[in-house]
């Protein structure tokens, strides 16, 4: 809870703040992984996303989403975006330690930047934010970990590469199983694991991939799209993974985690996906077939083309395994796809295309564009904001609760 003395200084000052935390950010991670913690870049930040400058954005964004939130509602804090670090911080195994570094670089960027702006009464209230924000995340880091009974150094494991499954041009599926005598929890459907690489030079790099596959109690199953990029550098773990890791190989993976599990209500289900938003949808559906599942359940999924679709052959076979399933494409490139679907479209995937279950859960995955797209779409036809999960890929966890205002007939771009 924000207290009443702090609220009206974080008001009044979230503004500047918010204009200048790109800068703070910058700042911020300058100072602390280039000149006071450089040991946090081995192992626990992306630095790939550093480069590009995404990580700041998303830091900024977070702050900014947080402080808002508690301006609003001070007694109030925003469990979904806390629920989302707190799982992310958890398959990194992050330490309630370490917050007291990211404060202490933090406000050191502030003061920094926004200079004699910064008052002892406004640092007081920012200083409140920031500790309401990290204890809420402690906690629910704490109960993470007890819940799978380890401690944030022992969420790492290895498991040897059993297959090596080539999916499309850009997307490789990794079965991995069990080499230790630890006893191995089965991961909730939708969840992911952090997969840890060493690279060339020695430093620890982790990145998140969905589970896709059901545990068996002994094999994981996770997929990886190599990243091209482009203008930026490739994404150095993800090619890694593609060129050197192969069968025999060992990896080095988080117990699984994440908040977007599937719901077991008994309500029917659609999954609206694009690209390879598709990944955390495929666990989804092996885990309902797996179990004997009798829902009703869509799948929506928006790609290039058929050979872009990574794990088509899998998500097909799931839905037709299913006593009431069907699945519905788009593709860009043309209405066209050998597989067994109820229905194929040409262009950007539009819900107006297909009858849509009533009182269903929906989950959604994909760009952030194509979600708000969704999303908004959903809530236009009276679905409930309640009713709509959806899974975010990379840093910016807190822009999916953007809700985009559509415009008539808005379609959701793949």
């Amino acid at each position: 809870m924000l207290s009443d003395r702090s609220r009206p200084v974080v008001q009044a000052t979230l503004p500047v703040v918010a204009e200048n935390i790109g800068q703070i950010a910058k700042r911020f991670y300058g100072h602390m992984l280039g000149e006071q913690h450089p040991e946090l870049l081995d192992g626990v930040f992306n630095r790939g996303n550093q480069a590009e400058g995404t990580q700041q954005v998303a830091l900024a964004g977070s702050v900014a989403a947080f402080a808002s939130a508690l301006v609003q509602d001070p007694e109030q804090l925003p469990d979904k975006l806390l629920s989302r670090i707190a799982h992310k911080h958890a398959s990194l195994g992050i330490r309630p330690d370490q917050y007291q570094i990211v404060h202490d670089n933090l406000f050191w960027a502030i003061a920094d930047v926004l200079g004699d702006a910064v008052t002892p009464e406004v640092a007081a209230a920012w200083d409140e934010v920031y500790w309401l924000m990290a204890y809420a995340l402690t906690n629910q880091e704490r109960g993470l970990y007890s819940a799978r009974g380890v401690r944030p150094e022992t969420v790492w494991r290895p498991w040897q590469v059993e297959r090596k499954i080539t999916e499309t041009d850009d997307v490789v599926t990794f079965v991995v199983k069990r080499i230790d005598d630890r006893l191995v929890k089965t991961s909730l459907p939708g969840q992911y694991v952090t997969v840890q690489m060493t690279m060339p030079d020695g430093v620890r790099q982790p990145r998140q991939y969905s589970l896709t596959r059901a545990d068996d109690g002994e094999h994981r199953q996770f997929s990886v799209k190599r990243v091209h990029g482009g203008d930026k550098p490739d994404g150095e773990v993800s090619n890694l993974l593609h060129d050197t890791v192969d069968v025999g190989d060992t990896v080095t993976m988080s117990l699984p985690f994440g908040d977007v599990v599937l719901d077991d209500s008994g309500r029917p289900v659609v999954f609206a996906s694009a690209g390879i938003g598709i990944t955390p949808m495929a666990g989804m559906l092996s885990h309902l077939v797996t179990a004997g599942s009798g829902l009703d359940v869509t799948l929506l999924h928006a790609d290039l083309d058929e050979a872009d679709w990574a794990l088509r052959g899998q998500v097909v076979d799931d839905i037709r395994a299913l006593s009431d399933g069907s699945v519905h494409v788009w593709f860009e490139r043309g209405a066209e796809c050998s597989l067994p679907v109820d229905s194929v479209h040409s262009g950007l995937m539009d819900l107006s295309a297909v009858q849509l279950p009533e009182d269903a859960v929906y989950y959604l995955c994909g760009p952030l564009p194509f979600m708000q797209a969704v999303r908004s779409a959903l809530v236009d036809r009276g679905v409930p904001p309640r009713d709509i999960q959806y899974e975010v890929f990379g840093p910016d966890l807190w822009q999916a609760d953007l809700v985009t205002t559509p415009s008539p007939g808005a379609q959701a771009a793949a």
